[in-house]
């Protein structure tokens, strides 16, 4: 079970690292404009990702 985790925990660690290698500036502009949405928009989008996430897990392990 930990090393499940600790192996998805890793994978989330490189594809989060790859945009700020690839293209510093793009990143850079990405992170200023989340930072200028709103708290709902936030919640909605880190919900529909939740989702997203729920649904691919059900239908690789499925």
């Amino acid at each position: 079970m930990w090393h499940d985790v600790l192996v998805a925990f890793s994978l989330v660690l490189v594809i989060e690292g790859l945009l700020p290698f690839l293209s510093p500036d793009s990143w850079r502009r990405a992170v200023l404009n989340v930072a200028q949405q709103a708290d709902n928009s936030l919640r909605v989008m880190g919900f529909i990702s939740m989702l997203v996430g729920a649904g691919m897990l059900y239908l690789v392990n499925g």
